[in-house]
């Protein structure tokens, strides 16, 4: 006969039914809502704890691989991926290469990509990220200063990593590091700055021992450093840094070294070959020195390679073929919502049209669909509505009704 005094408790903690939310019986004991939260989080810590990177698990792939991965999800820019695809590639077979005894030692080779908004620089480095299981991180340029001053110190980069690499200093140390806007901390003039330029050429100076390879000490938790404070040494030898920019304007620069080239009559020949509406597929290291990046930043980024301003056919298929492609993705939230949702193929040559006279690149793809779709995405969860289809009407009533002509580069 079951006693009528006993009291139903977590088999954890000891706390009673009346105590807790939720009890849940077992065959011979009970656990209670906070205890599941707290196993939960300890099972998610040792698992990471677990899943360490390791070198040895890396399956790497050859350079026509990865551009092969590149090519599912980034359309067009075959010279960026392959050299993207070579570095990454030398990169990790220059780390899994054994001592050896000779004295050649294979040095690392940082990539600088040049190419204007919307030409998918960014996107590029987080596809590489998809495809390795090394720790990656994405920093942006504009709010590093030199130490001191308002804004994050340039070791804020290395935080990341290893944040990235939940603070397994050996895996961070063969990590990549993509830096972003790194043309907004060109120098604001061309000759060497006489007093301070903390967001500017200040920065320029501190990347250096960055990207050349030194050890460094990182604050773990970021922020600025301070005598007490327990640092990370980290070695970045072997971390690979991308760097990315629009570089708006240097078709000037290019356009003007070109042109002053040759002298005399082969002067008009020569720039008479010269594709005007695409000057940065001539960009040389001379072209970033005279944009305001410093010589020494230059050599430290060996591979130089640019990205072609996205034609009409691109910016056709980036809409429907990637992987993510913009259209996919809002098929798939009305799917979420049992709503069936198709395009007309003149909505997409319309969509394509707009971008291409607003030269905003393939954000302005999605800039021009949200515009559409917002009223849609609006009412028709409300709605007992099956299907919908968005015709070239109802795109360009939507387009009329939101002024988008006041968003046109001059």
């Amino acid at each position: 006969m079951k006693n009528n005094t006993t009291i139903d408790r977590c088999s954890f903690c000891g706390r009673s039914r009346k105590e807790v939310a939720i009890l849940i019986s077992g065959l011979n004991g009970f656990i209670c809502e906070s205890c599941v939260s707290q196993a939960s989080e300890i099972i998610k810590d040792e698992i990471q704890h677990q899943q360490k990177f390791d070198l040895n698990d890396i399956k790497l792939l050859k350079p026509k691989e990865i551009k092969e991965f590149l090519d599912q999800y980034v359309i067009g820019q075959d010279d960026a991926k392959k050299y993207l695809s070579v570095a990454v590639y030398n990169h990790y077979k220059r780390l899994a290469q054994p001592n050896t005894k000779d004295d050649v030692e294979i040095e690392k080779s940082n990539i600088i990509l040049v190419g204007e908004t919307g030409t998918g620089k960014t996107l590029l480095a987080r596809t590489i990220a998809k495809m390795l299981n090394v720790p990656f991180t994405i920093v942006d340029a504009t709010v590093l200063t030199e130490a001191g001053y308002v804004g994050e110190d340039i070791e804020s980069i290395l935080t990341r990593l290893l944040q990235a690499a939940d603070y397994d200093v050996k895996a961070a140390e063969r990590g990549i590091v993509f830096i972003d806007e790194i043309d907004k901390i060109a120098r604001k003039g061309d000759n060497p700055s006489i007093t301070r330029d903390v967001s500017g050429e200040g920065v320029q100076q501190g990347l250096l021992k960055l990207l050349e390879g030194s050890i460094v000490n990182v604050p773990p938790q970021g922020g600025r450093k301070h005598p007490d404070q327990k640092m990370i040494p980290v070695d970045t030898k072997n971390i690979l840094f991308i760097c990315g920019g629009a570089f708006d304007g240097i078709d000037r620069k290019i356009a003007q070294r070109l042109n002053t080239q040759v002298v005399g009559y082969g002067n008009s020949a020569r720039t008479a070959q010269l594709d005007r509406k695409n000057m940065m597929q001539y960009v040389a290291p001379q072209d970033l020195k005279a944009f305001g990046l410093i010589p020494e930043i230059i050599g430290r980024l060996p591979v130089l390679t640019h990205l072609n301003p996205l034609d009409r056919t691109a910016l056709r298929n980036i809409l429907t073929e990637p992987k993510n492609a913009i259209i996919k993705q809002y098929v798939k939230l009305f799917e979420i919502d049992g709503i069936k949702l198709t395009f007309s193929e003149e909505t997409f040559e319309y969509i394509v049209d707009k971008a291409v006279e607003f030269k905003l690149g393939a954000r302005g793809l999605r800039s021009i669909c949200e515009i559409i779709m917002n009223d849609a995405m609006f009412e028709m969860p409300s709605e007992k509505v099956k299907e919908f289809t968005v015709t070239l009407d109802y795109a360009k009533s939507k387009l009329d009704k939101a002024n988008l002509h006041k968003l046109q580069l001059q």
